[in-house]
């Protein structure tokens, strides 16, 4: 963003201004992959069911495509036929990775108001090219996603939205964490680290506040004198601790938004 007006002033090609804008493309498939995967969701669903279907998934078209806000269609992937997000996720790659070799490139890690705000209107004028180009990759990419989808779904019997003789529905992450529990599938390792670390801090009436960057789990308590030293937390999987009197980063690494919800609910079990 720092550089928006000297882009955007620039006739040189995008891809040679800022090519580092190839690691951002990921909300191509909020724009261009659900309204395909939402077209095979409907062209299969069974003729009973379509209204209800189309009532369904239009109003998380409009979501994914506006904010990039997918979570509807990716856990009831994940509910339904974990598969699915996988080949997803793999179509993403190959349309990102196609409309940076075209000359695709900018923040487009949203959806379509962040798409056009920080790129295609004060982009515009000098770049408009490239952004034909990118329309025309991602209407050829929701052909794609349709006919893979509905290829996937027809041939192994999927039953997403309007297949199934049960209630049309799609799933959210609490459905997904619920079946999980049933299923007897619930990893007991996040909930164990989890209290490794809460002992650490000296017990949940010790916490005051809570919270997580990429990697690291951020806590402040009320008496610093309470926390362990680093080899109690490092007995628990973390990485190392940083300290700054009441408050302390562990260094967990990637899982550590699953610690943390963890680490929630023992608090709020101990306030209880």
């Amino acid at each position: 963003m720092e550089h928006l007006k000297e882009f955007a002033s620039s006739s040189q090609s995008l891809k040679a201004l800022f090519p580092e804008g190839g690691f951002a493309l990921q909300g191509l498939s909020n724009l261009f992959g659900v309204p395909g995967i939402a077209l095979a969701f409907y062209a299969t669903a069974k003729k009973a069911n379509k209204k209800k279907v189309l009532a369904l998934i239009v109003p998380g078209v409009i979501t994914a495509v506006l904010a990039g806000i997918t979570e509807p269609f990716d856990y009831t992937f994940l509910f339904i036929a974990p598969v699915l997000f996988f080949v997803h996720a793999v179509l993403a790659a190959i349309l990102a990775t196609t409309s940076y070799a075209l000359g695709v490139v900018g923040d487009m890690g949203g959806g379509l108001i962040e798409i056009i705000t920080k790129n295609w209107i004060p982009m515009a004028a000098n770049h408009w090219q490239i952004y034909v180009i990118q329309v025309g990759v991602g209407l050829a990419f929701i052909l794609i996603y349709f006919l893979v989808f509905r290829f996937l779904i027809l041939k192994f019997d999927f039953k997403t939205p309007g297949r199934a003789d049960e209630e049309v529905t799609m799933f959210t992450k609490a459905d997904y964490k619920e079946k999980k529990q049933e299923d007897g599938h619930e990893d007991d390792l996040y909930h164990d680290q989890a209290l490794g670390f809460l002992e650490a801090f000296g017990g949940a009436e010790n916490i005051e506040n809570v919270n997580n960057c990429a990697t690291r789990l951020r806590v402040s308590v009320k008496d610093e004198n309470q926390v362990q030293n680093d080899d109690a937390f490092k007995a628990w999987g973390a990485h190392g601790v940083i300290r700054n009197n009441k408050y302390f980063q562990v260094i967990v690494g990637l899982n550590v938004p699953q610690v943390r919800e963890s680490f929630d609910k023992l608090v709020e079990e101990n306030e209880k």
